[in-house]
């Protein structure tokens, strides 16, 4: 490695984070770099995500901040952790878990169309993740094989929690946000909608690529493509198992009030045939007991901070007042979960580092000084210097994933996400090069969404039936 790290707009940052030496880069994204990080003591590797706070604007910053909020929340297998925060003046340092093995859109590129045995295993280990986020009140909103990591051993770990979103109860999101191959009609229309269907549908996506090695909706005009989607008309291939295809239908549901739900999908024929097959790794039981808080000096303020980068908690006199409640209610529920993560997970200064000759080191981001549940009081975090930030953002050469700030945007707006110039445009040979049948070398193995062109799977030519297959009726969901 070179003497000295740079961001990609050429800017130096440090050689070292904590103690962690950074290595080679991974990948590109629209907040910045993702570096391999190599402890110097253990030799564990990470991936560092590395964010140029001067670059961003403060939207984008706090949408970095609701992510760290949200990954806290989140401890499950097969969702990529993370470790730690470190910053500077400049940056911002996520250290998140390293995985080997790519993402799970690159491992269809290779091979091609799944058996509906291994596209069980990742869709189940999948839908065990998603459970857990949803059950946390956290929806995903841009799933797809992109954002899909495998481990050495082939297992699934969700990533790219940047578009999520808290849900609280039954209230229903607004911005329209995702990628439009795997966007639920609802989200295309900008209507108020429910991030738990979303994600099913974009799920049912997924699986249909898993089999197929091609999407169900696709076309190289994007107003073709959002109406395909908002009619949810798509071939089904016979080879797919006819209890399949009944899953498929189910999930890929233009009704959103009919779109079956994670605890049908997790009991219907087809994904319970599997039991057989290898589990997925499920998290470790936790019981996080909710309890009074007498006062506001008793909430902790690091706590605090998290849930108001969450984004849904902005009036600060409503949260307080439901967290001094003596009723139970979410607000609490998610404050005694990040406490207790960080009660489990204490954050403090690193000790023993060596001297390094950097002017403005990163620092770990630490707990305040308050006092917890065992009477010790926590390192006190370092002050850091009001950062200017600008409002224009970081310009990025296409982007994977669209997110639109204000609900109900018109169809140009999608154009403009996706630096497509026009409504008739085509997708460019580059853009269509990478299918499935044609394995490109290279390829990244990013934790984080690069600044590639949209990728989408070539419709492969039509398989030829012997025969019409007579429409099977809806199995039951058992």
């Amino acid at each position: 490695m070179s003497s000295s790290g740079k961001d990609n707009s050429g800017a130096q940052h440090a050689n070292y984070v904590g103690p962690y030496r950074l290595e080679k880069t991974l990948g590109k994204g629209q907040t910045g770099l993702v570096k391999l990080g190599i402890h110097c003591v253990t030799c564990q590797k990470v991936a560092i995500k590395i964010v140029n706070r001067e670059k961003l604007s403060e939207s984008v910053l706090m949408k970095v901040e609701r992510e760290i909020a949200i990954l806290k929340l989140i401890e499950h297998p097969h969702v990529l952790k993370l470790h730690d925060v470190y910053e500077n003046k400049k940056y911002l340092y996520l250290v998140l878990e390293h995985v080997s093995g790519g993402e799970l859109f690159d491992y269809l590129v290779k091979k091609g169309r799944l058996t509906p045995k291994e596209a069980r295993k990742f869709f189940r280990q999948i839908m065990s993740a998603l459970d857990f986020c949803h059950s946390h009140s956290i929806c995903h909103r841009d799933l797809k094989p992109e954002n899909l990591l495998l481990d050495e051993k082939n297992n699934i770990r969700i990533a790219d929690f940047g578009m999520a979103s808290l849900q609280v109860g039954d209230s229903l999101l607004e911005t329209s946000c995702g990628s439009p191959h795997y966007a639920c009609p609802e989200v295309i229309r900008g209507e108020k909608y429910d991030g738990r269907k979303a994600d099913v549908w974009s799920c049912g996506v997924i699986l249909f690529a898993l089999l197929v090695g091609a999407l169900p909706f696709d076309d190289d005009n994007l107003r073709n493509l959002l109406e395909k989607v908002k009619l949810g008309v798509f071939h089904m291939p016979h080879f797919i198992p006819p209890d399949c295809q009944n899953l498929l239908r189910g999930m890929i549901e233009v009704d959103a009030t009919k779109r079956l739900t994670l605890e049908q999908i997790q009991k219907h024929t087809w994904y319970i045939a599997g039991k057989n097959e290898p589990e997925p790794e499920q998290p470790v039981p936790r019981k996080v007991t909710i309890r009074s808080l007498p006062s506001a000096d008793d909430i902790d303020p690091d706590v605090l901070d998290s849930m108001h980068s969450l984004g849904c908690f902005r009036d600060k006199n409503k949260l307080l007042k439901d967290l001094l409640s003596d009723d139970d209610n979410q607000e609490k529920m998610i404050y005694f979960l990040l406490l207790d993560r960080k009660e489990r997970y204490p954050s403090q200064e690193d000790q023993n580092l060596p001297p390094r000759n950097e002017i403005d080191p990163p620092k770990k981001r630490v707990d305040s000084p308050m006092l917890n549940r065992h009477g010790k009081r926590r390192p006190e975090r370092k002050s850091m210097e009001v950062l200017s930030v600008t409002d224009g953002g970081s310009p990025v050469p296409a982007r994977r994933a669209i997110d639109m700030t204000q609900h109900g945007q018109s169809i140009s707006m999608y154009r403009k996400s996706l630096d497509i110039p026009d409504a008739g445009a085509k997708c460019s040979k580059e853009e269509r090069s990478r299918s499935i049948s044609g394995a490109s070398s290279g390829l990244s193995t990013s934790p984080l969404s690069s600044p590639r062109p949209v990728r989408k799977f070539c419709v492969p030519p039509p398989v030829p039936r012997p025969a019409p297959v007579p429409e099977h009726k809806p199995l039951p969901i058992t």
